[in-house]
C-alpha cells in the first residue's frame, strides 16, 4: 500500500507517495547523511528525469546496493 506524504521542495509543497518500506529507508538515508528528509528529496528531485516518486525508489535501491 502506498501512503502519501507532503514534501516542501524549493519552497514548494508536493505529495510524494511511497511504499512505507522506502520511506522508512529514505528517512535512514537522511539520518545518515544528517539532512532533512526535505533536503534529500529535493537533492534527488534536482537530477531527475521523470517521476519524483520512480526517482526517489531509483536512488534508494542505489544506495542499497552501494
Amino acid at each position: 500500500m502506498l501512503k502519501k506524504r507532503s514534501i516542501v521542495i524549493a519552497g514548494h509543497a508536493t505529495s510524494v507517495s511511497l511504499e512505507p518500506e522506502f520511506w522508512d529507508a529514505l528517512k535512514e538515508i537522511a539520518e545518515k547523511r544528517a539532512v532533512s528528509l526535505n533536503q534529500l528529496v529535493a537533492e534527488i528531485d534536482q537530477g531527475r528525469a521523470g517521476n519524483l516518486s520512480s526517482a526517489i525508489r531509483v536512488f534508494v535501491l542505489g544506495e542499497v546496493r552501494a
